[in-house]
């Protein structure tokens, strides 16, 4: 995703709502306007994404796995509202007692959790071998959610098709046996994954078109703190954090002031 960016006036806040209200205000003026004048406009990828530079590239055991960035209102809205794909593990020796195919579907339908499907990692690794069947797997859910002791074998499994864009990288879910799994699933359901990379820029979901003004202002507010205590360094380690959609231009809504521009 190109970080092109607009002109913009340096700031310090750590969490400026007031010019995070103007750049979703804008995103959304501009995503309309284009809807506008090009009905036929592509809609696959209507989310607006919080883009975070840092000032050094992350040590490697911070970009293994994803960091999951609590919103206030999900994206998915709920599992009743998209096609939702969970991924067991059904390895052996991951656990005392090993997770099967049956007991989680029993479990899953027995809580009333609305799951199109449930995939065991092993299949996973044996029928998604080629490019044709991944990219399948792929366009056949809309959020993908995953027992947390596989996401990080994850990628070598699903590869680019997955990873390379980030679009639906799988939620870690806690799938213990002495686990609310409800309460999990609800919780993957309304949050943004935050994938820091081998370079300096990252990003993660913090809305989308269609959802309210309001609703999005205040998903930005909490994620831009809670990325900042996840990142290395936490504040200290972020230069800009920006607003856009994937096509859009990028709306400054932090930068970090050098010690001599403050006057230190």
């Amino acid at each position: 995703m190109p970080p092109a960016t607009t002109p913009s006036t340096t700031t310090t806040t750590k969490n400026p709502k007031p010019r995070i209200q103007k750049a979703v205000n804008s995103l959304l003026k501009w995503k309309q306007t284009q809807l506008n004048s090009n009905p036929n406009t592509p809609t696959d990828d209507n989310h607006i994404y919080l883009l975070t530079t840092l000032t050094k590239t992350p040590r490697k055991e911070y970009t293994k796995t994803p960091f999951k960035i609590p919103l206030k209102h999900p994206l998915n809205i709920s599992p009743e509202s998209c096609r939702t794909c969970l991924i067991i593990d059904d390895r052996p020796k991951t656990r005392s007692k090993k997770l099967t195919f049956e007991f989680a579907s029993k479990k899953i339908q027995s809580l009333g959790i609305p799951m199109s499907k449930i995939v065991k990692f092993s299949k996973l690794k044996s029928d998604y071998r080629s490019f044709e069947s991944k990219m399948g797997f792929f366009n056949a859910f809309d959020v993908f959610l995953a027992d947390e002791r596989v996401i990080g074998v994850l990628p070598g499994v699903l590869g680019k098709v997955f990873y390379k864009n980030k679009k639906k990288i799988p939620v870690a879910v806690d799938l213990g046996f002495d686990k609310d799994w409800k309460e999990e699933i609800e919780k993957g359901f309304s949050c943004g994954l935050l994938w820091l990379s081998n370079g300096t820029c990252s990003v993660v979901k913090v809305g989308k078109f269609g959802m309210g003004e309001g609703e999005i202002v205040e998903n930005v507010v909490s994620a831009v703190s809670e990325v900042a205590e996840v990142v290395p360094r936490k504040w200290d380690g972020v230069q800009c954090m920006h607003l856009k959609f994937y096509d859009s231009l990028a709306l400054k809504i932090y930068e970090k002031k050098s010690k001599k521009s403050l006057g230190e």
